[in-house]
């Protein structure tokens, strides 16, 4: 599934526009964004949470040339599964 079959889906339920339904799908999409680079989680009830996790600084070794670089520490999304959509998924 990719987001134009999310959008389709949204333009069934609601009846409107395709347009209309591409603003929905991607004003939730914006908001989760939004949230997450403001540092905010964002927890969806029987879905999951969706999660700002830093990542420490680190060496690494570059594959082509065997040498060791420096990774700068940064922020990453993370999702973890809520127990409604794992019971769902493992068919419980």
């Amino acid at each position: 599934m990719n987001k134009n079959d999310l959008i389709e889906m949204v333009q069934q339920q609601l009846g409107g526009t395709k347009v209309q339904a591409e603003g929905v799908v991607s004003g939730i999409f914006e908001a989760i964004a939004g949230s997450l680079k403001k540092g905010t989680d964002v927890s969806i009830a029987g879905f999951g949470i969706f999660k700002v996790k830093p990542r420490a600084a680190r060496e690494a070794r570059n594959p082509r040339t065997g040498e060791m670089v420096k990774v700068a520490a940064t922020k990453v999304p993370k999702f973890q599964a809520g127990k409604a959509l794992k019971d769902l998924v493992a068919g419980k």
